[in-house]
């Protein structure tokens, strides 16, 4: 279950705030809501994937012993070689964001870090489906690159040859996007407003959301301290690994167990 009314919410004052940036205004109906409710009331658990998600739902009346938090899982396949290796900066940082172009992704807020960090060798590459407008992608920075739509192999390749990867979301269930980056070795950036893969300081930062300032400043420690992207690399692999389809089906068959009691 997603974060539902609180995400919506958050998305519309986000449309107030950057008028003009988003392609439609968003329009849920109420009665989705309500059916929501229903189906919440119904329930013996409620499944979530995250804990912002299991707090949301709370604020949203589901009592907290109804919730269950069950992350997601990915399985990647074998580490290449270029996965495993140590590198050298070579500037400009290579800095991805990768999935869909929206604001309740924090598209707004890296557009804003980027300006915060145009002195600087980095490069923002984004990638995947563009949801705002048109005028507001030209007036991009020079050094943030809108790409488009990826299929699977076109994302695996944006993943080898970044150096780190940004997930500045307001709101997610999860995001898959953050495993998989670290499946290839990549540091992540992202908010708690999201699944808790990040360790911050370990295989990545933690960044508080609607935050350009802190995200800049995030991403600015790896051109600092350039060594942070193996030891964070090395992490990240590590990490990735507790997200196995293993791990999942144990969370599963422990949720039934309960049940069955």
């Amino acid at each position: 279950m997603d974060p539902n009314r609180v995400e919506v919410e958050l998305v519309r004052e986000e449309e107030k705030r950057w008028l003009g940036w988003a392609l439609r205004a968003t329009n849920v109906p109420e009665d989705f809501f309500c059916r929501r409710e229903q189906e919440w009331a119904l329930a013996d658990r409620v499944v979530v994937n995250s804990e912002f998600s299991r707090q949301a739902l709370i604020r949203q009346g589901v009592p907290a012993d109804k919730l269950a938090v069950i992350p997601l899982c990915y399985e990647a396949g074998p580490l290449r070689e270029d996965d495993r290796r140590e590198v050298s900066l070579q500037p400009p940082l290579r800095v991805l964001f990768l999935g869909q172009v929206i604001l309740r992704k924090g598209i707004q807020y890296l557009m804003e870090a980027a300006k915060l960090l145009r002195d600087e060798p980095v490069h923002f590459d984004v990638v995947g489906p563009i949801g705002i407008s048109d005028n507001v992608v030209k007036s991009a920075p020079p050094k943030m690159t809108f790409h488009g739509r990826a299929n699977r192999d076109q994302a695996g390749a944006w993943y080898q040859q970044a150096d780190i990867f940004v997930l500045p979301t307001l709101s997610d269930g999860f995001a898959l996007t953050q495993i998989e980056a670290m499946a290839h070795g990549l540091p992540v950036i992202a908010t708690p407003n999201c699944g808790e893969v990040v360790t911050d300081g370990v295989d990545g930062f933690i960044v508080p959301p609607r935050d350009a300032i802190s995200l800049a400043k995030a991403v600015h420690r790896y051109l600092v301290e350039p060594e942070l992207l193996n030891v964070q690399r090395a992490a990240a692999l590590k990490k990735s690994e507790q997200f196995k389809l293993g791990h999942l089906v144990e969370k599963i068959l422990s949720l039934e167990a309960e049940l069955r009691r």
